[in-house]
This record gives structure tokens, C-alpha cells and sequence, in this order.
């Protein structure tokens, strides 16, 4: 059931208007709410990108300062262009940044400028920057902002509903424990991982829903950027 003694995630600013407020360089709180919904996307697609450790690390503190630099200035048309692709395109160049430092040669040959991503936001910029070592890095983004987007509904849920009910969502749904494993280890009957799961289930896939929808229409005032 839903945990009243837990306060609803009412004081945490809605992500739809998210760009607008990084504009402002001294809004700590949006810049800390940017980080934490998508440093683990950056970070995630990074290393997928054949970066290490420490490169996928450089290519996220380049990116937070890249973004930072082109916030104030950043404005875009709802209808052609999306935060989602423009962060994008950033991401790219910096991954490909951190590739190019391992062949000296190739910072002697840097990208045309034409090609740039970091100058405009405009998504279809993004098609005319390479991917890193030929991979369909727009697929892997694609992908990783939807596991992205899954694990930020999950934590919001997570702070709205009793924590039994959660773990025993968490056990059985995302981890697919069986049944009676879950009522077993958490000491709890069938019929109650059974509306657990069915009550969570309809606030995540709200959740889910909210989120894709803000991100189509970024003017939207209840999900992502």
C-alpha cells in the first residue's frame, strides 16, 4: 500500500522544465538533480563505448562542464528538437575526445568544424558526428536512457510506497525471484507479492508514462527533459 508517513516527491523541481533552470549556473539543487538522473547514463554509455574506467570518468566531468558552458545560451524548438538528443551529441564528442587522446596522430586531424555538435541544439547535428569505433552509439544511448529512465521511476516510486511493499516488488520483478521464494524470505504470503506487484506495477508504468510523454513535449511540467 501506499506509505502516507513517506512524503510524495512534491519538493524535488519537475524535470520537464529542467533545461530552463540549468541556465541558471548558481541553481544547485537543478544541477545536483541533472547529475544524479543522468551521470549514470553518460557514464553507462561511455564505457560502452570501449572507454575504461578512468576515461568514461573524464568523458563524464567533460560533458557536466560542457553542458554547463552551453546551458545559458541553450534554447530549443519543442516540436524538431529534444534535451535528450542534444545531451547526446555532447556526450559523443566528449567520448570521442577521450578516444582520440589514445592516437596523438589524430589530434593533429581534428573534426571539420562543421561537424560539431557542441556550437548548436538542433538533434540532427547528431547525425553528422561520427560514432566512436564505428559503433551505433545512438542505439546504445537509446538503450541506456531507457534502462536510465526505468531506474529513475523505480527511485521515485521507492520514496512514495511502504518499503516492504517495494522489496518485495524489487525481489519478485526485477530480480524475477519465484513467489514463494519472496514470501518466504521476507516473511509475507503469496497474495501479498501478488498485490504488491500489481499496485507498484500500475504507479511505475504511470511513472514510465509521464516520463516518455515529458520527454516528447519537453514543455510538458511532470517528467524528464
Amino acid at each position: 500500500m501506499i506509505n502516507s508517513s513517506v512524503p510524495k516527491d512534491e519538493t524535488v523541481p519537475t524535470r520537464a522544465s529542467l533545461p530552463d533552470r540549468l541556465k541558471n549556473l548558481d541553481d544547485a539543487a537543478s544541477w545536483n538533480e541533472f547529475y544524479q538522473t543522468y551521470h549514470r547514463l553518460i557514464y553507462s554509455v561511455a564505457r560502452r563505448s570501449g572507454l575504461s574506467e578512468v576515461e568514461a570518468e573524464e568523458a563524464l566531468q567533460d560533458t557536466v562542464i560542457a553542458v554547463a558552458k552551453k546551458m545559458p545560451g541553450f534554447t530549443y524548438d519543442p516540436g524538431k528538437d529534444s534535451f535528450k538528443g542534444w545531451l547526446l551529441a555532447v556526450t559523443r564528442w566528449r567520448i570521442l575526445d577521450q578516444l582520440q587522446k589514445r592516437q596523438p596522430a589524430a589530434r593533429e586531424n581534428p573534426p571539420p568544424p562543421t561537424a560539431t555538435a557542441d556550437d548548436g541544439t538542433r538533434t540532427d547535428t547528431i547525425e553528422r558526428i561520427p560514432d566512436p569505433v564505428g559503433m551505433d552509439l545512438t542505439a546504445i544511448w537509446h538503450e541506456e536512457w531507457q534502462r536510465n529512465l526505468l531506474q529513475t521511476a523505480l527511485a521515485r516510486i521507492k520514496r512514495q510506497v511502504h518499503p516492504q511493499q517495494y522489496e518485495i516488488y524489487y525481489l519478485h520483478v526485477v530480480l524475477e525471484k519465484p513467489v514463494r521464494e519472496v514470501a518466504r524470505t521476507l516473511g509475507v504470503s503469496a497474495g501479498q507479492v501478488y498485490l504488491a506487484k500489481y499496485r507498484i506495477g500500475r504507479l511505475l508504468k504511470k511513472e514510465i508514462l509521464a516520463l516518455e510523454r515529458s520527454e516528447s513535449n519537453p514543455a510538458s511540467t511532470s517528467a524528464t527533459a
